[in-house]
């Protein structure tokens, strides 16, 4: 019996063994997973970085080398790959630029964390010297910040500028940088007795036109209305004009979706086609008695909102009228216009009309649009004409541009800014490099191996330029370890245009404090709850 026994405990032995493996391959998978998320994007970093070509299901085309953008059309079925795309959002959504660098980040993170765990050392030490590590490279890049003034136009156009240098859309920087500056100028409120302004990006509305260039692009004060006016024969430019936005329709009423009504015979059809023009007449008349002559209608699910019928009686009054405002665009135009929305005939009175300067129908090659400025009782908010030469033009170019808004706004919430190329990237990584070195225990390891993994920005935008990365990494590395001696000090970075290392402060690459932040933060949470998970547990449904 003896020799059962110990095969039993052998078998035994083996499953408890099978049970400990387990973990380890779930942590390598995924991690493997995530890397295969981060490497697939890491060509498009960089002034210099590739673009992708996305390809939806219905044959639409997009071409864009925005991380976000990128990942969210991807097809991802790994459960720790879709954290890296819920990462990119986090980051798109948080600061709205450097949605690649911070997949890229997480990326290196997660190969340095692989190397560590080969070495035996536990997933909670890793994850606890990670954060050890994103502490120490935080404070080296708030200390390399410098403050901004907000009423400096120069320092955000240079972080404007940078932002936009890595788009499709680079060669028109010098249009689209001003553009984004002066939309978040024109809609940022100062923090009374704070630091910084608030900015609420969907005070600045994108309007896309295909036709002429982006060089086109424009900025309007005032409010864009990206359709033609519903009049057959009135007028198409009205100087000072009084405007009224209704939520009711000008046209019969109908009845209920299940209700029916019979007419049997030509008196009492007639009877309901007199009633019908009576009902429309009454509301015209209310409309030319309040004095209004640019009428705009919210767009209508169960009815028409005009009728031609209506729309023959506002063109006798010589009243404007557009149609099929979208219910999501009310709050925005209440606020362009300083109006509020009537919903019932008895509130369209001349004291609920608001007063422009300039209401007219531009007619263009690609259609018409209204454009109606001086409103001079309207709020914060600005108009940004995007155009291009065809969709998947102005789709980027729209990109590119609300990737420049977002970062002034990041200037503006956080008035700090930082050198570009990859400099607080090299800085922190030299930084924690000469910590490991003093560093206790696991520290020492998993502080040299977050150094490691910050190179990975410099060398992929070295890699992306078509530059030696080791050399170039190196070579940053000398110019960080030098500091003062080298006489580029901290601000030393990737110059992909002259293909060496350079003062980026002095070659005006300059970046938001908060994006840099916002990245390091972002990807050492994410690696650090890849990190934790030892199980993935399927549903029962």
């Amino acid at each position: 019996m003896a020799p059962k026994a110990g095969g039993d405990s052998a078998k035994v032995n083996s499953a408890v063994y099978k049970d400990k493996s387990k973990p380890t391959d779930i942590r390598l998978s995924n991690i493997n997973a995530a890397k295969a998320v981060s490497d697939a994007i890491r060509t498009s970093l960089g002034p210099r970085g590739m673009d992708k070509m996305i390809q939806a299901a219905n044959g639409e085309v997009t071409i864009t080398n925005d991380g976000a953008t990128i990942l969210k059309q991807m097809s991802v079925i790994h459960p720790a790959a879709k954290m890296l795309v819920e990462l990119s959002r986090a980051q798109d959504i948080e600061a709205g630029d450097g949605t690649t660098s911070v997949v890229v980040i997480a990326g290196a993170l997660l190969d340095a964390a692989e190397k560590l765990l080969q070495k035996g050392i536990h997933p909670t030490v890793i994850s606890d010297g990670f954060q050890k590590a994103l502490q120490m490279a935080l404070q080296v890049v708030e200390g390399m910040s410098t403050p901004v003034d907000l009423t400096n136009e120069d320092a955000l156009l240079k972080a404007a500028a940078t932002s936009l240098n890595s788009k499709v859309v680079s060669q028109h920087s010098t249009i689209l940088a001003p553009i984004a500056v002066q939309a978040i100028r024109a809609v940022m409120e100062p923090i009374v007795g704070g630091v910084g302004a608030r900015v609420d990006l969907r005070d600045v509305k994108v309007i896309e036109r295909i036709g002429g260039t982006v060089e086109d692009t424009e900025l309007i004060q005032g409010l864009v209305i990206p359709h033609r006016a519903s009049n057959v024969s009135g007028p198409h430019r009205i100087e000072k004009a009084k405007v009224g936005l209704i939520q009711f329709c000008i046209s019969p009423p109908k009845t209920d979706m299940d209700h029916n009504v019979i007419v049997s015979d030509y008196a009492a059809m007639d009877r309901v086609l007199k009633e019908e023009r009576q009902y429309i007449l009454n509301i015209v008349k209310q409309i030319k008695k309040a004095g209004c002559n640019v009428l705009l209608v919210q767009k209508s699910i169960l009815r028409d909102a005009l009728s031609d019928l209506a729309v023959h009686f506002l063109d006798k009054i010589k009243t404007m009228v557009i149609k099929d405002i979208e219910r999501e665009d009310i709050e925005f135009v209440c606020k362009t216009l300083g109006c509020r929305p009537i919903a019932s005939l008895d509130h369209f009175t001349a004291e609920n009309l608001v007063n422009v300067d300039l209401v007219e129908e531009v007619n263009e090659p690609a259609g018409k649009y209204i454009k109606m400025t001086g409103c001079g009782q309207g709020g914060r908010t600005v108009s940004v004409l995007v155009r291009g030469t065809s969709g998947a033009v102005v789709a980027e170019a729209a990109r590119s541009l609300h990737d420049a808004l977002c970062a002034v706004r990041c200037v503006a919430r956080r008035p700090a800014l930082l050198a570009g190329g990859g400099a607080p990237e090299a800085a922190a990584a030299a930084a924690l490099a000469r910590a490991s070195l003093a560093a206790p225990g696991a520290d020492h390891y998993c502080l040299r191996a977050y150094a490691d993994a910050l190179d990975v920005v410099p060398s992929t935008l070295a890699e992306n330029a078509g530059l030696n990365p080791i050399e170039t990494v190196t070579e940053l590395r000398a110019a960080h370890a030098g500091g003062a001696e080298s006489g580029v000090g901290s601000n030393a970075g990737v110059n992909v245009r002259r293909g060496r290392v350079t003062d980026m402060r002095q070659e005006h690459v300059l970046q938001p404090l908060h994006v840099t932040a916002s990245a390091l933060a972002l990807s050492t949470e994410t690696v650090r709850a890849i990190l934790k998970i030892d199980d993935i547990v399927n549903t029962l449904n």
